[in-house]
């Protein structure tokens, strides 16, 4: 029996570091006054390293990237405040955390939608049809989204934004659901929720129509989800797209790791680690969601079973070089590519986790069409 459904009331879109990797500031140039001293003494290196490989940086400063729009450097600006203002801690007004609520303003007058509260298999969720009408050629076709949030609120807010511009900009029917997350709930259960929805599209759709996607938790759970589907016997859809996320655990940083765990926290989400990470620190604590799970078990982390990956479908992977999953999404599609299945990277220099949550920014609007003209592509083969 599944557990009941608890209504839950309005959380934080993760708590303020729950989701942000330990981690301390590296770079891969030095500052001007560190290489001033160095040239002061031809001996002294202002970087020095461990034994074990570790490399110690002085302190630096680091510009917004040059890369980056107008718009983009504004946007980037702008968040980094964001992050450091304490109403950014607090918690959602109708499952819109603070740092959403100019965004979500920004798409409701972009993206023209006919939207409708929907249950599936028992699970609520909304359902976007653009205005205009779908296209054609995807009347036989449509999207799941799987909102982000830590596996701890941001519904429906994170679960509109994710939902809006590709319903919209691709004339996708697009499904967003309120699977279950914590405190009430522990994996598998979000996992289940996503398998019963998808039982139930499959009664109308064929799978190769269907697309999965997410960004943040809900990236993650896509990866969850075709693990699950794969246990269950369920054919896989037609594609898949994991944003702002990746498919490994950490056993103090669940959905991180590698280098973006030191290089990542300060410059794009201006947060210091509370502790440093092990071995130095405790670090931040784990998600509650995944407290209990073994961080190799590939139903939470795919990443761990080339055999599973193998039968992933089309894969699109989306992230930024200030993201804190960037380690992660960079490995596990390095990792399904090893095992032979079909995966594309797309990385955004100078932005941070989750940028494409504001429509207005000339970036988000290039992830959109990368989005649109993968699933495009990909549905229906």
């Amino acid at each position: 029996m599944k557990e009941s459904r608890t209504p839950r009331a309005a959380k934080s879109l993760f708590p303020r570091l729950g989701m942000i990797a330990g981690t301390s500031l590296m770079a891969l140039v030095l500052p001007a006054t560190a290489l001033a001293q160095a040239e002061e003494k031809p001996d002294a290196n202002p970087v020095q390293i461990d034994a074990d490989g570790t490399v110690h940086v002085p302190a630096m400063s680091v510009p917004v990237s040059s890369f980056l729009t107008d718009e983009a450097k504004k946007y980037l600006t702008q968040h980094l405040h964001n992050m450091q203002d304490r109403e950014s801690g607090t918690l959602p007004e109708n499952g819109v955390p603070f740092v959403m609520k100019p965004y979500m303003v920004s798409a409701k007058a972009m993206f023209p939608l006919v939207r409708e509260e929907v249950t599936i298999a028992g699970v609520a969720g909304i359902s976007y049809t653009p205005t205009q009408g779908i296209k054609p050629e995807n009347r036989n076709r449509i999207l799941l989204n799987l909102h982000g949030g830590g596996f701890g609120g941001c519904y429906p807010g994170c679960a509109e934004l994710e939902s809006m511009p590709i319903a919209s900009l691709g004339g996708y029917k697009v499904i967003t659901i309120d699977y279950r997350q914590a405190p009430e709930h522990r994996f598998p259960a979000a996992s289940e929720d996503v398998a019963s929805v998808y039982r139930e599209l499959l009664k109308t759709y064929k799978p190769a129509d269907i697309g999965i996607y997410g960004c943040s938790a809900g990236g993650m759970l896509v990866g969850m989800a075709m693990a699950w589907f794969d246990k269950e016997g369920l054919p896989m859809p037609g594609a898949a797209g994991i944003f702002c996320a990746g498919m490994t655990l950490e056993k103090k940083f669940p959905g991180f790791g590698g280098d973006a765990h030191y290089m990542t926290a300060a410059v794009g989400e201006a947060n210091p680690p509370v502790e440093p990470p092990p071995p130095l620190g405790k670090g931040p604590p784990p998600l509650q969601y995944l407290e209990n799970v073994d961080v190799k078990d590939p139903l939470a982390a795919p990443a761990n079973s080339p055999e599973l990956l193998a039968k992933f479908p089309p894969t699109l992977f989306i992230t930024g070089t200030r993201a804190f999953e960037l380690s992660s999404a960079v490995y596990s599609h390095g990792q399904m590519v090893k095992a032979g299945a079909e995966a594309d990277l797309h990385v955004w220099d100078g932005l941070f986790h989750g940028f494409l949550n504001n429509p207005a920014v000339p970036e988000s609007q290039d992830a959109y069409k990368v989005i649109v003209d993968f699933f495009d592509k990909k549905l229906g083969k």
